[in-house]
């Protein structure tokens, strides 16, 4: 296998986790399987490693927004979810607990398959990114200090703050491009690997979680901007520094 941690596909039907755990493992990757999310909860615990978790909503159980709650609470492993449910607040839902991507039943695998690759080149769970210069390191905006080589974001106090990976692709984009409009197709190219779909609401959601983490009131956010028709601004100055403010 070209790839050197596995894909974790978590559903109660066999006969789902037979078709892709086959149909995955044709496309070099080495895949684990579980009937619930308990199971995939106590190996992850227990020290087993993952690139990527397949998560199903209807799990017996804890359901599968349990579940990724409960795995965001000590692993940032990206998590594309699976909905039999055709309405969309299921979807926001799995994004605001800190889900990656989702995917409605029934798909297409190699709709899956293209998800699966695009997280997984914007992640540094499958294979960690060379380290950028140290000048490059620490940005400073507004209090805060992003860690790109840790993927880490903390206040001027220390205090860590958790992000998703889509979380941390998302605002690494936004300060690198501070005080630039960035429309939503150009967000979700950057950030997920294809474009943002009609009434796809993943940006706006993303967006939303963002300024909960950085405490910026939704109502008049004054650090994540949002610019009528055109798109999000990072309305901070950025700063690269040789060394952090975090302890």
């Amino acid at each position: 296998m070209s790839h050197n941690k596995p894909i974790y596909v978590v559903d109660d039907d066999a006969e789902i986790r037979s078709l892709l755990q086959s149909y995955l493992e044709r496309n070099q990757f080495e895949v684990r399987t579980a009937a619930d999310g308990e199971s995939l909860l106590h190996e992850l615990q227990a020290g087993a490693s993952a690139a990527l978790v397949v998560l199903d909503i209807m799990l017996p159980g804890d359901d599968g927004f349990e579940i990724c709650r409960k795995l965001r609470t000590f692993s940032k492993v990206p998590v594309i979810m699976l909905t039999a449910n055709s309405d969309e607040m299921d979807r926001i839902v799995g994004l605001e607990i800190g889900a990656d991507d989702y995917l409605a039943k029934p798909f297409n695998p190699r709709e899956l398959l293209a998800r699966i690759k695009a997280i997984l080149r914007r992640s540094s769970v499958q294979e960690p990114a060379p380290e950028p210069p140290l000048a490059a390191r620490y940005l400073h905006f507004a209090g805060f200090e992003l860690d790109s080589a840790a993927r880490a974001l903390c206040t001027s106090s220390g205090e860590s703050l958790t992000l998703s990976g889509a979380e941390y692709d998302l605002l690494r984009l936004l300060v690198e491009h501070a005080g630039e409009v960035l429309s939503r197709d150009l967000i979700a190219e950057q950030t997920r690997g294809r474009d943002n779909l009609p009434m796809d609401r993943f940006i706006d959601v993303q967006i939303s979680r963002l300024r909960q983490r950085l405490q910026d009131d939704a109502r008049s956010p004054q650090l994540i901007k949002t610019v009528r028709g055109q798109g999000y601004v990072l309305a901070a100055t950025v700063e690269a520094s040789h060394t952090s403010i975090c302890r």
